[in-house]
């Protein structure tokens, strides 16, 4: 675990090395980020052409549900992991990991069982996804804590086979939900096919799962793990927040809208997805070996992601009609009047990643923690109150304004971080 007020130092490698250790790391994020995304997007394709845009967005409902109790895991499992155990494996990493993927483990049965009651009561054309999740959340949370525990360690070559397998057996699953033809099926296959990924990293680490020492986690990492859980869980509420509240103003098929002109995003959010997995271990080396550098860093890791969302949005805008219900069918004519604001919602949330990475690495999980209730409070009033005015068009617009907002408010409290650590350092290195 990690303590405070210590601080042994380190040989630093040579520049040459470290840059393409460097490299390496981030390649293997943008591998396995490439191959999640991938799954994904061809899941919410499938599910778009196949099934319309009311069907979708009930989908999309329980997507934005799994995101939530996603984030529920990963505030208590996989965030102080992350922080605090990034590094070559050793025997305290195992034991690290054995604890942080039961937690997960513990999530997503327990939260799990509450979706299953839920959607068993809503019934409907909503019940039955949910009740479905709630059956396959334990394998999704364990298979995604897989993945961050592999790149605590610096093993992202791990982390990418662990999503190749999802990805080989989401075929045949996505097959036989295609012949049932229901949003049900297609949340049983994608679940099935995440928990055979699941099991199949606890044969790549060696390391099993210990439910039971989940308890002791969270005593051992409360510091950081409730505020990353709060700040994780306002994140992802305000989406489901404004997914729902825009069912309830426009109607599900504007639900469907959004998610479809997020999915024109899919491949470069994948990128920026791929360099989340790798920024705050990265992050927490700069601070550790060149704690000057880190504003630097995070300035361009941020900045870099911002002008990649603006360049993809405007490609999108080039794109021809007929591509375009190619990929989304009837869903299509709605997505396209939302990739500007979209586009530019993405840009504004990529400006802010850095930031964030930043207070991530720096433990500065107060000032993150504010951080993220300002940008969730604005995305909810903004989603919302655009919803209000102008429909689907609106919300998107409104959300835009609002990570923009929000991205404001990530790199002013960076900047006071760095500033106190200049003043005051506090830093924070393992123990065992």
């Amino acid at each position: 675990m990690t303590a405070e007020g210590e601080n042994p130092r380190t040989t630093a490698p040579p520049a040459g090395s470290a840059k393409r250790a460097l490299l390496g790391r981030l390649s293997w994020g943008l591998a396995d980020q490439a191959a999640s995304s991938m799954s994904n997007f061809a899941v919410g394709i499938y599910v778009a052409r196949s099934l319309g845009v009311t069907a979708f967005g009930v989908f999309s409902l329980a997507w934005v549900t799994y995101g939530v109790v996603l984030n529920v895991s990963r505030g208590l499992a996989t965030d102080p992991l992350v922080v605090r155990f990034s590094g070559p494996p050793d025997a305290s990493w195992r034991g690290a990991v054995a604890r942080s993927t039961g937690t997960a483990l513990g999530v997503g049965t327990g939260l799990g069982a509450a979706c299953l009651v839920i959607g068993l009561a809503l019934g409907g054309r909503v019940g039955p996804a949910f009740a479905c999740l709630g059956v396959m959340l334990p394998g999704l949370l364990l298979q995604d804590a897989w993945r961050f525990s592999f790149f605590a360690a610096g093993a992202g070559r791990k982390a990418f086979l662990n999503d190749l397998v999802w990805g080989v057996a989401l075929v045949p699953a996505m097959v036989v939900a295609a012949r049932v033809g229901s949003v049900a099926a297609f949340v049983l296959a994608w679940g099935a096919s995440a928990a055979a990924a699941a099991a199949y990293g606890c044969l790549q680490s060696g390391i099993r799962p210990r439910p039971g020492g989940a308890r002791g986690w969270q005593r051992e990492q409360r510091d950081l793990g409730y505020r990353y859980l709060v700040e994780n869980v306002s994140l992802s509420g305000a989406s489901q927040l404004r997914a729902y509240g825009l069912g309830a103003i426009v109607g599900v098929g504007a639900v469907g809208a959004v998610r479809g002109a997020e999915l024109l995003l899919g491949p470069f959010l994948a990128v920026l997805m791929g360099l989340s997995l790798v920024t705050v271990p990265e992050a927490a080396r700069v601070l550790r070996r060149a704690p000057h550098r880190l504003g630097a860093f995070c300035l361009l890791l941020g900045g870099g992601q911002a002008v990649g969302a603006l360049c993809w949005g405007g490609a999108l805008l080039l794109m021809p009609d007929r591509f375009g219900a190619a990929v989304l069918g009837a869903v299509w004519h709605s997505a396209a009047q939302l990739v500007v604001p979209i586009t530019l919602g993405v840009a504004g949330a990529g400006l802010g990643t850095g930031a964030a990475a930043g207070l991530r690495a720096l433990g500065a999980a107060r000032r993150s923690l504010r951080s993220q209730l300002f940008a969730s409070a604005c995305y909810v009033g903004g989603g919302l109150g655009g919803a209000a005015l102008a429909g689907a068009v609106g919300s998107a617009w409104g959300v835009a304004a609002a990570t923009v907002s929000g991205s404001a408010v990530w790199w002013l409290q960076l900047r006071s971080a760095l500033g106190e650590r200049h003043h005051h350092p506090v830093p924070e290195v393992r123990t065992t």
